[in-house]
């Protein structure tokens, strides 16, 4: 059931801490910003009245600032792998009448140092970011410290138990509620032994070079090339034409990192929303070229703030899903930023999944598209930016 409008047409989530006006970035009016989990999280405190008796609180993986906003009264730091994420965050604190820095956020992927009193966990997506930050949580936990994760219960496993239990110590899952689950989690100071697997790399083989991939833990395929990334790197154009290339949503920059390699005399920018995305590219593209190629690297929403008509050639592996929600918003917003950078001329190439129709998308966008090349599962389309 949906929430209702407020008078701006966002939606507006009740919950004890008070009514809020929430969106999502980017933008989506079929879905809100805010999921059961939630909504049980912020009654779940209210009820154990969490925040007349623990200070600083510490909210990872909050994908539009639901939780923070609703908490923004008290000292709130928020983390989170995703700008577009912090950007919400900002967002919605300023549509609900605080000034957009009220909460803290992360610059990078470093986590705080700082002791905290509460940890709220948002369950994400990847199992391995989750296991990275039980590690990392570790050095910000004192011996009262309250840690509460939040998930839909789908999305929660017993490997996701066993990774609590096994970092930080014993655990136990309330009833469902709409679909979703708290895990409590009891601190074992004992539990101390080993450290965050991540990054973790592969040797990726293409022509004559291997390449060393490093993979921060956020990384979707962090053991191998994906079969999507390895069609699109055997259709890899290369010309003379192409000066200035951009990888967006590059992710560990593979293929960015190969169309440097086949036009040795372009410029590179590699973008993405993640900052371990970046930190990744960043890392992989000075394993394979040293000091003899620059490149630029961009946290952003994409190609905001990138010159108009600048580029000749974008490359895209798009992402289908935003968390646990599927749909293709995030992949419309990229191919139009990539027809808006490109010069008359330049090229969009793209691989995605067989049965999202990218292919209708861009003849509408482009007026144009060819499909390159296709397997059972993907295929390579190209677009022109028509003079």
């Amino acid at each position: 059931m949906n929430k209702p409008l407020s008078m701006t047409g966002q939606k507006v989530m009740l919950v004890p801490q008070g009514e809020f006006e929430l969106v999502r970035n980017p933008r989506d009016e079929l879905l809100q910003a805010w999921d059961a989990a939630d909504e049980f999280l912020l009654n779940h405190l209210d009820e154990i009245k969490v925040r007349s008796r623990h200070g600083k609180l510490l909210i990872l993986n909050d994908a539009f600032g639901a939780l923070a906003v609703a908490l923004a009264n008290h000292p709130v730091y928020s983390w989170n792998d995703s700008c577009l994420a912090q950007q919400a965050l900002r967002d919605n604190l300023l549509a609900n009448g605080y000034p957009s820095d009220q909460v803290k956020t992360n610059p990078g992927i470093h986590f705080p140092t700082v002791a905290v009193d509460c940890v709220l966990i948002k369950i994400p997506k990847a199992l391995a970011l989750l296991e990275h930050q039980l590690y990392a949580l570790r050095r910000v936990l004192h011996s009262d410290t309250r840690i509460i994760a939040a998930g839909m219960a789908r999305n929660i496993h017993r490997s996701t138990l066993n990774l609590f239990e096994t970092i930080l110590g014993p655990t136990a899952t309330t009833r469902a509620r709409k679909k979703s689950r708290l895990i409590l989690v009891e601190r074992d100071q004992s539990l101390n032994e080993g450290q965050s697997p991540y990054p973790d790399s592969y040797e990726l083989q293409v022509d004559r070079t291997t390449y060393r991939i490093i993979n921060h833990a956020s990384l979707f395929c962090r053991d191998r090339l994906d079969r999507g990334s390895q069609l699109l790197l055997e259709n890899m154009p290369a010309a003379d034409r192409f000066r200035r290339i951009v990888d967006l949503g590059c992710g560990n920059g593979v293929i960015g990192i190969i169309a440097a390699a086949l036009n040795p005399g372009a410029s590179m920018l590699f973008c993405d929303e993640s900052y371990m995305a970046i930190a990744s590219a960043e890392e992989n593209f000075q394993n394979a070229f040293a000091r003899s190629r620059a490149a630029t690297f961009r946290v952003d929403d994409g190609l905001q703030g990138v010159d108009s008509d600048h580029h000749d050639l974008v490359l895209i592996n798009p992402p289908f899903h935003q968390q646990h929600s599927v749909g293709d918003a995030t992949a419309w917003q990229m191919f139009k930023q990539a027809r808006r950078v490109l010069t008359a001329g330049g090229e969009l190439r793209i691989v995605g999944n067989r049965h999202l129709a990218y292919h209708s998308k861009l003849k509408k966008l482009f007026g144009n598209c060819e499909t390159i090349a296709s397997d059972s599962k993907f295929v390579v389309l190209s677009s022109i930016k028509q003079k």
